[in-house]
């Protein structure tokens, strides 16, 4: 008989790799709700009542109804900001509070349904000192690293360990000239360290000399690795320079991904790891919500298929 509970994809309206997972599942016969939390009020309604059995009702779209109880999973990718333009400020702030907790409360409390992944656990995923601090406990190699505001203590460590990095603890988009931009990954020096840094936050680590970098996705019981080479600092900064190559990870890196994965309460990560010249492969985060499809045409690794497994709840041959 088939299964007539909907995957609930949540996310924003220009989301490729969310469309072809939502293909995948359509092909597949699956029942799929897609929508963005962001478009509550205007095009999104919510009713949730609290009984016995856990929360009861049903969430709204222009073509679309899910019913809360018979949602099977929630693919939560990157919804837009709730905004209420007509209101003036000190109103729009209560209606945006009212909304997240609202909206977001309901969502992240479906019964029985698997998140992939539960955006309360995005959130405690994406405190990258949590992430380091994680990735230690669970036997991974991590370089050296500094969270600080003080200039002095951030010279000391770049003297200590040098050559360091400077990375940015979160990455908020900056408009530049017009055009979107980002803080990027760099070099740092002793002498580069000014009375600034108190100002805020900051993250150096040490710069570990290598030959390439891994990508690893991680989706479900399933371990997808790519050694990407590029020959650049920040691999990230220019996608036309990168090669692809699936690759077997090292003895243990594997048990340290389900430990990293476990502690976090993931089904889905996208780790990222540095290899050394001696082919040591060295931590540098994981993304609870980060990238993969573009790796699939170059690899020909069925991640989506993999994806499209684990939404459908569909048990692994």
């Amino acid at each position: 008989m088939r299964d007539a509970r909907p995957v609930l994809v949540v996310t924003s309206l220009h989301d490729p790799t969310a469309d072809v997972v939502i293909r995948e599942l359509h092909d597949r016969d699956i029942p799929v709700v897609r929508l963005d939390s962001g478009d509550f009020p205007a095009s999104l309604s919510v009713e949730a009542e609290i009984t016995a059995n856990g929360i009861q009702g049903r969430l709204v779209t222009p073509s679309r109804t899910a019913d809360l109880a018979q949602v099977r999973s929630l693919y939560y990718r990157k919804p837009t900001g709730f905004t209420f333009a007509h209101l003036d400020a000190q109103d729009a702030q209560f209606a945006v509070t009212q909304a997240r907790y609202g909206i977001g409360g309901v969502l992240a409390a479906l019964p029985g349904c698997l998140y992939v992944n539960h955006p309360h656990r995005i959130g405690d995923a994406e405190f990258k000192p949590s992430g380091l601090a994680a990735a230690v406990d669970a036997g991974f190699l991590v370089p050296p690293t500094l969270i600080t505001s003080s200039p002095d203590a951030a010279r000391a460590f770049i003297k200590q360990h040098g050559p360091v990095l400077y990375k940015p603890l979160h990455n908020p988009t900056y408009r530049v000239d017009g055009t979107s931009s980002v803080v990027r990954i760099a070099d740092v020096s002793a002498d580069d360290i000014d009375d600034g840094v108190a100002g805020t936050a900051h993250l150096f680590q040490k710069r570990i000399p290598k030959s390439g970098d891994v990508r690893v996705t991680v989706i479900g019981d399933q371990v997808f690795c790519v050694r990407i080479d590029s020959g650049l600092l920040d691999w990230r900064t220019d996608y036309d320079r990168l090669t692809y190559t699936p690759v077997k990870p090292p003895a243990g890196i594997e048990s340290a991904l389900r430990h990293y994965m476990n502690h976090f309460g993931l089904p889905f990560g996208a780790f990222d790891f540095c290899v050394a010249e001696d082919g040591r492969w060295w931590f540098l985060e994981c993304n609870p919500a980060g990238q993969w499809y573009w790796l699939e045409p170059e690899t020909g690794l069925p991640m989506c298929a993999a994806l499209a497994d684990l939404l459908e709840r569909k048990s692994p041959t």
